[in-house]
């Protein structure tokens, strides 16, 4: 394995704007607004099965286009965080009791669906002993014995306030895909993501390669917060030093005027260049869009995921 690298000090990120100003949103970042009959399905079913999605508890632009299609992220343990990340619109405070039942209606939701593949989340929760890892795990379980043929990615917390046998509990449970987002920069971590710590967050991801090398790892950044080119470069040696096989890059965008400002909109050339570079590195997948995020178009990435990873196992 791989030491993980220290950032290079001598080329800061730039202070992000200080006003309240938006620069003007390009028309490549503009989406349709949702509606449609799959749309209004997948709705039924995430409201019968009284599921929270961050499609909807983070404003997803993509949410139109996914639910349409019948796909929807999951994001289990409630919909209140115990973080205050500023570029999260999920509510933060004191959240619920876990709900014991809800491994079981996530699972008769995706057979419901008929999913492929299923991306499930879940908020901060600093609260509980282990991060909320026996739920992931639980869930995980109920999704492979209701849906057999699902495939499951997981997008998980940092589990920073547990000990090492939380990140054990939920790799046992053996996900197809653990995706973790270090979501910016480092040096942006204290104003975007105050309550995590960067290396913390990069050797989670290297710590579930170490407990099950044939998972595929994943993770991803916002971009437009104020970070610069030659940190974002250095965030991709440090992913591949944790051996994480899939990149994706995503304009950040601006939830509410609360939030962290958009420092610019980053243009589809300089998401193409992140791209070639990420690939140079030795990327098995990298997705680097202005629309990309986590989940989107996960179904479709995985497929590509593993034929990447058999071409690759050929050429040995």
């Amino acid at each position: 394995m791989r030491d993980l690298k220290i950032p290079d000090q001598r080329h800061p990120e730039k202070a992000h704007r200080k006003d309240n100003a938006q620069p003007k949103k390009p028309d490549w970042i503009r989406v349709k607004a949702p509606g449609g009959a799959g749309y209004n399905e997948t709705r039924r079913i995430m409201r019968e099965h009284n599921l929270v999605t961050v499609c909807e508890e983070a404003g997803c632009p993509n949410a139109g286009e996914c639910w349409n299609q019948g796909h929807a992220t999951m994001m289990i343990m409630g919909e209140i965080c115990t973080r205050g990340c500023t570029f999260c619109n999920v509510a933060t405070g004191r959240p619920d009791a876990l709900d014991l039942f809800e491994p079981g209606r996530v699972a008769d939701a995706v057979s419901k669906l008929g999913l492929n593949h299923v991306v499930v989340t879940s908020v901060d929760r600093d609260d509980l002993d282990d991060g909320g890892a026996e739920h992931f795990a639980q869930t995980i379980r109920a999704i492979r014995h209701r849906a057999p043929g699902t495939t499951i990615e997981i997008l998980t917390p940092d589990f920073l306030k547990c000990d090492a046998r939380a990140l054990e509990i939920v790799v046992d449970a053996r996900p197809d895909v653990f995706n973790h987002n270090l979501e910016t920069v480092p040096g942006l971590y204290p104003e975007v993501r105050p309550g995590a710590r960067y290396f913390h967050s990069l050797r989670l991801l290297q710590r579930v390669k170490e407990l099950d090398p044939g998972v595929f790892t994943k993770s991803g950044i916002m971009v437009g917060l104020g970070e610069d080119r030659q940190s974002v470069a250095q965030v991709m040696d440090d992913m591949r030093a944790a051996d994480v096989d899939f990149l994706t890059i995503g304009q950040y965008l601006q939830p509410t005027p609360k939030h962290h400002v958009v420092d610019r909109f980053v243009t589809p050339e300089e998401f193409a260049g992140y791209e070639k570079a990420a690939l140079g590195k030795g990327f098995l997948m990298v997705s680097s869009t202005p629309l990309t995020r986590s989940s989107y178009h996960a179904g479709e990435d995985f497929a590509r995921l593993r034929l990447a990873r058999d071409a690759k196992l050929a050429q040995r």
